[in-house]
């Protein structure tokens, strides 16, 4: 195949809002005149941010569910400017800038805030590879937040969103014979009902710092022109196997071939992907966080071949003898038990800095005792499910939260709802859509949390029941905290520091029908000097710092004993406030850095043997 020289230029515009508590509006952004031109700059590194160079930065294949082996990986040293949101390409470049890290981070080099009134631009020339008959598609696992693409010119596709992968096809605008030009403009403000976590123009408290432009993957793909861009999979214990494949072009006859272990276990045909095609496993294996079995899928669909993975097992509840309603795995009781998982990094923000470091904190949570990780408002690159596919953890799986919200009156009768402009409530629609569709491959997703707490909680029984819809191979969360409404699967409460749940107030039978769980409780803080976001300021935790490590121990112990109790009394899963320390936040197990932990993964496991029991995982 021939090789042409694409020089690839990104612009992106990034959003800078306040994130407040559910219930408040955001605060006014500063005045140009007085803003800030960088970030509040930590000497804070993890060990895997220290190795990253240009050469090594996240080399890794991102779409482990449906692989292909042409492919080119676009991270590395790019050619960057600041420019005015409504000025044009800029003819000079501030710098280099390192891709996939966001421009705010230490990572990237630049460290620089991006406001609502300007533009950043990446540029570089890359090698690539056109064929007759072969489509060439640009991905980019996440930009943060309005993104236009130009070939040559040519405008090749627009994206809204900051959280989830997208791709243009950029065939017809490449030129045979010579260079392209690649551009792609990306704006965002943080502010108004953008969908942006914990990102925050003015961080502090429980918001962090904000997110600009670039903070994922860009990748070059060569497809047929009749190819598969999607697929979803559904399983039963009984061992089929369902999939469906979404597809592009001209019908082509399917073949897939499913193994384990390197020996085939099934095969199926179909004329076309028009209809799901199953799968029947011979005496399956299941997934589970105790025996996380996947069998290999090679897919076939006319000339294009590809690998994929699944993992059987099965989601649900059941109604115990005392009249709760508990989880089940498999058809058996589990009850879910780990951390709230923000996954922040002081180096990459919300880009972990390597694969290695992002699995590293699965490692450590798994070796814990854990087997759940609630994702907290945020969609983690996708290699990130994978791994918890292999080793065997559960996730809570939430929507990345937007602004404002209703007045929050948690699990109190007659809830309220904010009302969102028909624009935003579309684009928040289609972000959950995209995540779901992004994501329902993976097995360890067990759960879908549209809000948390109250935050941007609108039209809750619309989006549960869409959700419910959606994906009823798995159970809704509708708001973790947040103001109850009859709808999803869970009741879930909040209760800090120590564990709490408020069941006088479902004797009305609000509740009934519902699993009751708690969301979040603990947030026990412990600073560990040489391992903090900024020594000058005060570090926190809930219910205030212990004076000793022997404290902040037995605080923990506290709080297993109490969700122990309430896990007797019918609560069926508890998340702990939190896997790690983020910026003024020291109320995570281990250090922000990764440097410490400040309860070894030994000893926690053996202080969880009270709530999960010798097997770790089920009732």
């Amino acid at each position: 195949m021939a090789t042409r020289m694409i020089s690839l230029v990104v612009v992106g515009w990034s959003l800078a809002m306040g994130a407040v508590e559910a219930a408040d509006p955001p605060p006014a952004e500063a005045g140009a005149a007085s803003r800030p031109d960088q970030p509040f700059r930590s000497s804070l590194i993890t060990r895997w941010g220290a190795a990253v160079t240009a050469a090594n930065a996240w080399q890794d294949y991102p779409r482990p569910t449906l692989v292909r082996p042409s492919w080119t990986n676009l991270n590395g040293s790019w050619d960057y400017a600041i420019v005015p949101i409504d000025a044009s390409l800029p003819s000079r470049w501030d710098g280099r800038i390192l891709v996939p890290f966001c421009v705010e981070s230490r990572l990237s080099g630049v460290q620089r805030l991006l406001h609502a009134d300007q533009a950043i631009w990446y540029a570089r020339d890359l090698e690539c590879l056109p064929a007759e008959g072969r489509r060439t598609l640009l991905h980019i696992e996440a930009s943060d937040y309005r993104t236009t693409a130009w070939v040559n010119g040519v405008e090749v596709g627009r994206h809204v969103g900051g959280n989830l992968p997208f791709s243009f096809d950029i065939t017809e605008a490449l030129r045979r014979g010579e260079g392209a030009r690649l551009v792609i403009r990306v704006e965002d403000a943080t502010a108004d009902h953008q969908l942006r976590g914990k990102q925050s123009s003015d961080p502090k408290g429980i918001f962090y710092t904000q997110v600009s432009g670039i903070h994922g993957t860009v990748w070059l793909e060569e497809v047929p022109e009749d190819h598969v861009h999607d697929l979803s999979i559904e399983t039963s214990c009984e061992g089929r196997v369902t999939v469906r494949l979404h597809a592009v072009g001209v019908p082509r006859p399917v073949r897939i071939i499913a193994s384990q272990a390197g020996r085939q276990v099934a095969e199926s045909r179909a004329a076309d992907a028009t209809s799901p095609i199953e799968l029947q496993i011979p005496e399956p294996r299941l997934w589970s966080p105790a025996s996380p079995t996947l069998y290999d899928l090679e897919i076939h669909y006319g000339d294009d071949r590809f690998t994929s993975y699944a993992g059987i097992r099965e989601v649900g509840r059941v109604q115990g003898a005392d009249g709760e309603w508990r989880f089940t795995l498999n058809r058996e009781p589990i009850f879910h038990f780990g951390p709230l998982d923000q996954g922040w990094w002081p180096d990459g923000l919300l880009t972990p800095p390597s694969d290695e470091a992002m699995r590293w904190d699965v490692d450590f949570l798994k070796a814990a005792g854990f087997n759940t990780i609630r994702k907290h408002v945020k969609v983690e690159p996708r290699r990130f499910y994978a791994y918890c596919d292999a080793v065997g953890m559960m996730v809570w799986q939430d929507q990345v939260a937007g602004f404002p919200g209703p007045r929050w009156t948690q699990l109190e009768p007659h809830p309220s709802d904010v009302d969102w402009p028909e624009p935003a409530r579309q684009q928040f629609h289609d972000e959950l859509e995209s995540m779901v569709s992004h994501l329902d491959t993976h097995p360890s997703i067990v759960m879908w949390v549209p809000f948390n707490e109250a935050w941007g909680q609108h039209r809750s029984t619309d989006v549960g029941a869409w959700t419910m819809a959606r994906d009823p191979s798995r159970l809704v969360n509708i708001a973790s905290g947040g103001n109850f409404w009859s709808v999803g699967h869970v009741v879930d409460a909040h209760h800090y520091p120590h564990p709490g749940f408020p069941f006088e107030r479902g004797r009305d039978g609000r509740f009934d029908g519902f699993v009751k769980v708690v969301g979040e409780f603990g947030g026990h803080g412990f600073p560990v000097k040489g391992h903090l976001w900024d020594e000058s300021k005060d570090n926190w935790g809930y219910g205030g710092l212990p004076k000793s490590r022997e404290e902040y121990v037995e605080r923990y112990r506290e709080s297993l004993r109490r969700l122990a109790d309430l896990r007797g009394r019918g609560i069926a899963a508890g998340i702990y406030t939190q896997t790690t320390d983020v910026e003024g936040e020291v109320n995570g197990l281990v250090t922000y850095d990764r440097g410490e932990t400040k309860i070894t993964a030994a000893d926690l496991r053996a202080m969880h043997e009270q709530i999960l029991g010798g097997a770790g995982a089920t009732d």
